[in-house]
């Protein structure tokens, strides 16, 4: 099963890099590779992630890799990664391709 990033997704980790980097270019790095390296292993079980309770709907999950939310939706062929954002915030209906 394949995973495609939406644009909204990956501008989102472009922000989440840059905003660590501020502190330590090197340690936003690795954050964002580990966070994408979560994401890329859902093809493994790609109903591991919960459903995303402000929308209960089955088919957008969402994976939590530490303080961020990882959303994703399944769909027959592939996984389509929403968003991510920090798991404090709840996640709004026209924030991403929902």
């Amino acid at each position: 099963m394949q995973i495609i990033w939406t644009h909204e997704a990956l501008e989102q980790l472009t922000a989440i890099e840059d905003y660590i980097s501020k502190d330590s270019p090197e340690r936003a790095a690795k954050f964002v590779d580990q966070l994408i390296e979560q994401a890329e292993s859902l093809p493994d079980g790609p109903r591991m992630g919960r459903v995303v309770p402000e929308i209960a709907n089955p088919g957008i999950r969402e994976l939590i890799f530490q303080k961020y939310r990882i959303v994703y939706r399944l769909n027959e062929n592939y996984i389509e990664i929403l968003t991510v954002f920090e798991g404090h915030r709840l996640l709004r209906i026209g924030e991403s391709n929902l």
